[in-house]
């Protein structure tokens, strides 16, 4: 069927705010966006979809993690740079134990509305609407901050911009510069064994680019050396701030969502004749698809098929999310059947939602054995289904949070009201994501 960036909203729209005092309002802001710079662009996007065709093809590895969701009050120079930092630490450890190029993605510089379970929340016996991101309302509960504002866009679609511009400058102004790998160290991760690991493996970098400059290769003339390839991706939640940021290359008469170089459809919103998979379908953005327990292979076939009829490789990133305790059951049936139609997707493991809990502290949190222990099922599976499992997918943050317990930290309950700083759901810290890394890189490395 013809496809318009406006076409979603003949469908049923799950998620999506329909209580905005003033639709007029939103419309009005909605057409201001549509007339802004694009945030990213289509050849960086051909770009990253050239470079997860490689991860579907099993010769590179998808790295994606960032916050659950972002806030207006944490925007700092200092929180982005912090979570970059990770990211590359997190890249480099498994770049060394797959010997093979690792894709960042992150989720920045758009990650901020959420889908939530109730559209209203009580507390003393006040009703109001749920938080929902702060692109749509604010999570302090009082009545006028729970409205739902449109302007909230606006400020979103700025503090994406100053994100990205900000992380173009890390990227290629030298800060991601390899022969910089000892200075990517955090401070609070000092006197942890992490710490102890990295310096080891950043000490083996700068032998080896001291051995490549001794042959006279000059790393500063070396793209790859001097600079990195970083992408950035949110849920495509809200449609119509997506729909005012999608445009026309001129160079292909293609439409991209220029919100985010990857855009997902979560496990709530990808019904096969609801709006957010009518809206992916029709941009030529690399699609992640969230896949849990009640998803079935029949489904998730059709889902492709209707997403990616073309069947390209590195368009469609399968995000599995079922829980420690139910992957080994669920995931198997659709790689089984994928695998059997010979669809090219990336299988990618997001083992942080499936994997929530509540202390009787109220804290909601997760176990980091429980996240592990997903990866590892994620990794068994793919490979007994003849599968290449080509990605990780975490909520973390570079800030020093107390939100997940264990690792080599041992973050316990009462720990947790120390620092636990999120604004939605629980994020690994610098040190369990880095801790993380490593576990990978040694799986990768006894299967090498």
């Amino acid at each position: 069927m013809a496809w318009t960036p406006e076409s979603w909203r003949d469908k049923p729209a799950k998620h999506i705010p329909a209580d905005y005092p003033d639709p007029a309002a939103v419309k009005s802001v909605e057409s201001e966006l549509a007339g802004y710079p694009p945030l990213v662009f289509a050849g960086e996007v051909r770009t990253l979809r050239g470079s997860l065709a490689e991860v579907a093809r099993g010769n590179a590895f998808l790295l994606q993690g960032g916050d659950c969701a972002e806030s207006f009050k944490e925007f700092h120079p200092n929180n982005i740079r912090d979570t970059f930092r990770v990211l590359l630490q997190m890249a480099v450890a498994l770049t060394f134990g797959a010997a093979t190029p690792v894709i960042k993605v992150g989720r920045i510089a758009g990650q901020f509305a959420k889908p939530r379970s109730a559209p209203i929340e009580t507390k003393d016996g006040i009703t109001l609407p749920s938080y929902r991101g702060d692109n749509i309302n604010g999570m302090e509960f009082e009545k006028g901050v729970r409205i739902p504002d449109p302007q909230r866009l606006l400020k979103a679609y700025g503090q994406a911009a100053a994100t990205l511009n900000l992380i173009r400058a890390f990227a290629n102004g030298g800060y991601a510069d390899l022969r910089n790998v000892h200075r990517w160290n955090l401070e609070f991760v000092q006197g942890n064994k992490q710490e102890d690991r990295y310096r080891a493996l950043a000490d083996r970098i700068s032998e080896a680019m001291s051995f490549m400059e001794a042959c006279g290769v000059d790393g500063s003339e070396v793209r790859a050396v001097r600079e990195v390839d970083f992408y950035t991706s949110h849920e495509a939640l809200l449609l119509g701030y997506e729909e005012a940021m999608t445009r026309v290359d001129s160079t292909t008469g293609a439409w991209y969502d220029t919100s985010a170089h990857m855009v997902w459809i979560g496990d709530r919103t990808r019904q096969l004749d609801g709006a957010h998979v009518e809206f992916c379908r029709g941009i030529e953005n690399p699609i992640g698809m969230k896949c849990g327990p009640s998803l079935d292979a029949d489904e998730l076939l059709r889902l492709i098929d209707t997403i990616d009829p073309k069947n390209e490789a590195g368009r469609i990133v399968l995000i599995a999310r079922f829980g420690a305790e139910n992957a080994a059951k669920g995931l198997p049936p659709l790689v089984r059947r994928i695998q059997a139609e010979g669809r090219n997707v990336v299988w990618s493991c997001d083992p942080m939602h499936g994997n929530t809990i509540k202390t009787d502290g109220g804290f909601k949190t997760r176990r980091f054995d429980a996240v592990l222990a997903e990866v590892g099922t994620f990794f068994d599976v793919c490979r007994a289904e003849g599968a290449y499992p080509g990605g990780v997918h975490f909520e973390m943050t570079g800030q020093n949070v107390t939100e997940c317990l264990g690792g080599s930290q041992e973050i316990s309950e009462a720990d947790l009201s120390s620092r636990y700083h999120t604004h939605c759901d629980p994020r690994l810290n610098a040190s369990q994501a880095l801790e993380l890394a490593f576990i990978l890189a040694d799986r990768f490395k006894e299967t090498r």
